[in-house]
């Protein structure tokens, strides 16, 4: 069981690592721990500040309400997601990225609501997932900059989506039941919408 600051080194290391991957630049994405369940405390890194260097203790801890009740900082407009996510699916790590290609897909296929991939050994990486031999299908929510509309919507789609979802023109959000779980899912559902986006390119190439 890993004390709190362990928690809190685990969760920058891995906000400074996917800025480095891209997927987070500047002040972008937003990323919540579970401390303690009841009452619910989450580490969070705070609204505005730069990925790049963040440090363990420079997170804050925020409540069931979205109050950060330790740290200084406001907590990101978007905690609203976070707690509706761990709500629903009982996630104990939920982590929003801002990558170029998750941006970018998300607002193309909007429409559809959806993006579906299949046949990709990397699927094996997601939870519950054995074999190439399937598809997932990533729901797509409309942005809106009213969070709590927004975190409804949500609400809605996650018990069914495959531990994650993308806004349109806005990014990934992926959780898992615990941090190494919720990186892995972005790590692989990024490298599935890499693989989609350039499938796209080679398409239009060819057509």
């Amino acid at each position: 069981m890993f004390d709190s600051q362990q928690q809190r080194q685990a969760l920058s290391n891995t906000i400074r690592d996917f800025h480095q991957r891209g997927w987070c630049d500047g002040t972008g994405g937003n990323f919540s721990l579970v401390l303690q369940k009841t009452p619910l405390r989450l580490l969070m890194a705070p609204s505005g500040i730069e990925k790049r260097n963040i440090e363990a203790d420079e997170l804050i801890e925020v409540d069931s309400s979205g109050n950060v009740i330790q740290g200084e900082g406001r907590a990101s407009a978007e905690t609203d997601m976070h707690l509706k996510i761990i709500e629903q699916t009982n996630a104990k790590a939920v982590l929003h990225t801002h990558s170029m290609t998750a941006t970018w897909l998300s607002n193309y296929y909007k429409n559809t609501g959806k993006i579906t991939i299949e046949g990709w050994e990397m699927l094996k990486g997601l939870k519950g997932i054995n074999s190439h031999y399937t598809s997932i299908t990533l729901p797509i929510l409309l942005n809106n900059q009213n969070l709590a509309k927004l975190s409804q919507a949500a609400g809605k789609l996650v018990n069914d989506a495959p531990y994650g979802l993308l806004v349109a023109g806005h990014g990934l959000y992926a959780w898992g039941e615990s941090l190494n779980e919720a990186r892995r899912h972005v790590e692989i559902l990024e490298f599935l919408l890499e693989l989609c986006w350039r499938e796209q390119l080679i398409a239009r190439q060819k057509s």
